[in-house]
């Protein structure tokens, strides 16, 4: 009997990528997807006379929403022409700074913050037709009408990623009305970033059902209410053995932090400006249990003199394998420059 499996890959769409997916009917005996092409004429990735562009699987989950042996799967794009990473696969090079710091043994733990809107624009929450709800109070982590929204698509959503087997680990109302979180990881630099697209897929997918968009706009609604945003949690094998590694990797990111936060999504200064539990985007800052530092180390990672710290910057628009890329170099490079000066 024949199955589906759905191929998703990100597209050329700038400033920020769109996720795409289409699907391709294999025959029982097929074990593993195959590569695969696509218009990449259509996807802003090639021109009219060179639109092939060619998909290459990277991760395979079960499909939740088909069920059966159908499955997701999470494709890189090379060029036809080479079988070469696009410009556009980002991958491909988080890929590679991951082998090289292998013995590192960098682990990321993702935040994606998200927000609920209506087609309309208007985050779901806010009075229908224009308006504003109460005040930012009641509604992180909260409970009951007229304080959380959405909660069937958090619950439909949460399910769907167990049952694919992606590694999430929680979710929250947050702090504007319609804005929902949840978290992948702890995985590899590589891993959590194809394990967070397929959760975004899932994401905008069930959302559909339901005549919801999911935005993942770093400042969905201007004025007096939070951004969203996808902190980043860190370490490396070293962090998790002691506390000053931790400290060294804060500064080894400070002395380079303009840099990174530049690649951390669009509208990184809409978001980022020393308000609403952020630092200023052009500051830089890292502190114990500081939400308005740019990384915050845990109360209890102090305590225990040991763990990891969160990069608190990344936009929710940000492309993951791009974060733990310049996070994995950024700060495996300085602590091998350090170890060789000793």
């Amino acid at each position: 009997m024949a199955y589906q499996a759905e191929y998703i890959w990100i597209d050329g769409h700038e400033p920020t990528p769109l996720l795409r997916s289409k699907t391709k009917v294999l025959a029982d005996e097929v074990t593993e997807p195959p590569i695969w092409g696509f218009d990449g004429s259509s996807t802003q990735q090639a021109t009219g006379d060179k639109s092939d562009c060619v998909l290459r699987p990277t991760f395979v989950c079960p499909d939740p929403i088909r069920g059966g042996r159908n499955i997701l799967v999470m494709c890189e794009v090379l060029l036809a022409s080479t079988m070469r990473a696009h410009p556009t696969n980002t991958r491909a090079a988080c890929a590679r700074v991951e082998k090289k710091f292998k013995d590192d043994e960098m682990i990321f733990g993702l935040e994606q913050e998200y927000t609920m809107m209506r087609p309309d624009g208007s985050p779901l929450g806010f009075p229908a037709g224009g308006g504003q709800p109460a005040p930012q109070g009641p509604y992180y982590c909260g409970v009951g009408t007229g304080r959380v929204v959405g909660r069937e698509i958090v619950e439909e959503h949460t399910q769907a990623c167990i049952d694919a087997g992606l590694s999430i680990s929680g979710t929250n109302a947050e702090v504007m009305p319609g804005q929902w979180e949840f978290q992948i990881g702890p995985l590899g630099p590589t891993a959590v970033g194809d394990q967070m697209y397929v959760a975004r897929w899932l994401l905008h997918r069930i959302a559909e059902d339901y005549d919801v968009v999911i935005s993942f706009d770093a400042k969905p609604m201007k004025g007096d209410w939070n951004g969203a945003g996808c902190h980043t949690n860190f370490s490396t094998i070293a962090m998790r053995e002691n506390y000053k590694a931790i400290t060294a990797a804060c500064e080894a990111i400070g002395k380079n932090y303009m840099m990174l936060v530049e690649n951390y999504g669009d509208g990184i200064a809409d978001r980022l400006t020393g308000q609403h539990e952020t630092a200023p985007w052009n500051k830089f800052s890292f502190g114990v249990s500081d939400r308005g530092a740019s990384i915050r180390i845990p109360w209890q990672v102090e305590k225990d003199g040991k763990g990891y710290a969160e990069d608190r910057r990344p936009n929710a628009n940000c492309d993951p394998y791009t974060v733990t890329q310049l996070i994995t170099e950024t700060v495996c490079s300085a602590a091998a420059k350090g170890s060789k000066k000793r």
